[in-house]
């Protein structure tokens, strides 16, 4: 049976992250909702430790293959574990990411490139582990959007460019299955943490980043424009309210849904999925055409989403800080 070892992997994900919940439960590694949060019940926290856990079986059985990458994860994830039950010094933490994020650009020989490359590349890679951080808030949606990216990198990788190892992309898969089981549902067993979405995203960089070495077409970076859209125009708007982007907030278009609409969790992390979904599609489709096509699909894209925020949301809401607002009400 040729897909038996991949069975094989699903059952240990599977135990590792039931292991899992057993020592976060004994030591009391749980997220408690706060006037920040969008859930209301305690919550296993870290659950999104199957995935840097997935590398590192992988590595294992492969020889490790690509270990600036498994090294750069392996230390990105710790640290951001650590940060989840014990809140480390931002130094450190930052050190951290910037050693990992070198790593990283070891691996894809980034270094053999101009200066410019690997600057676009550090803001890419940066502003993507922060986005995936910002957008992690509700049931579904990180592992979800995670899912569907890989999924659809899994089909490029067989059917359009060969670009990374297949079985990367199912591990990482199986890993995502996994985590979706126990988030993607009403009231979840556990939730991502830092260690899962920074981790996840890392992880998808890496893909992404192969691809777009390999094919030399950057277009590639809007196979996550959901989330960067989101957390561009989020940090735009509070910017332009005088607030402190730095601060956690719930100003994200899913959590405004989320909370103020009183949509479910899982509806709009399937909105959202749904939306990259339709996009995926579209740029695989303009992927032999010219570079306008898809710059066409961008600003498209802009337009219906600022639309639906300036409509659902309104203009006070979104350029006017609290005290203006409150003054004009």
């Amino acid at each position: 049976m040729p897909n038996l070892h991949f069975i094989l992997y699903f059952i240990l994900f599977f135990a590792l992250e039931l292991i899992y919940f057993k020592i976060a439960d004994r030591f009391n590694i749980i997220d408690k909702p706060n006037h920040r949060s969008s859930h209301t019940s305690i919550t296993i926290r870290g659950g999104g430790i199957i995935f840097p856990l997935s590398i590192l079986v992988y590595a294992l059985f492969n020889d490790f293959q690509d270990i600036y990458f498994v090294v750069g994860l392996l230390a990105i994830s710790t640290v951001s574990f650590l940060d989840d039950i014990l809140t480390l010094n931002n130094k450190v933490r930052l050190s951290v990411h910037l050693t990992s994020v070198l790593l990283l650009f070891f691996q894809w020989d980034l270094f053999s490139l101009s200066w410019y490359w690997v600057l676009t590349a550090l803001i890419f890679v940066i502003a993507t582990i922060n986005a995936y951080n910002f957008m992690d808030g509700i049931n579904g949606i990180t592992g979800g959007y995670s899912l569907l990216t890989v999924g659809t990198l899994y089909y490029i990788n067989q059917n359009i460019i060969s670009f990374t190892s297949n079985e990367l992309l199912i591990i990482v898969g199986l890993a995502l299955v996994v985590f979706n089981f126990f988030n993607f549902r009403k009231k979840a067993k556990c939730f991502a943490g830092d260690v899962g979405s920074v981790s996840i995203a890392f992880i998808i960089v890496f893909l992404i980043g192969q691809l777009i070495l390999k094919t030399h077409n950057v277009s590639y970076i809007f196979l996550l424009l959901i989330y960067g859209t989101d957390t561009a125009f989020t940090v735009l708007f509070r910017k332009i309210r005088g607030e402190n982007i730095f601060e956690a907030h719930r100003s994200h278009f899913y959590q405004y849904l989320s909370n103020q609409r009183k949509y479910s969790h899982l509806l709009v992390s399937f909105l959202y999925i749904v939306a990259q979904l339709l996009i995926n599609v579209l740029l695989i489709e303009l992927t032999n055409e010219t570079m306008i096509y898809t710059l066409l699909l961008f600003f498209t894209f802009m337009v219906i989403y600022l639309f639906l925020r300036f409509k659902l949301e309104g203009k006070k809401r979104l350029l006017l800080s609290y005290d203006k607002h409150s003054s004009q009400m």
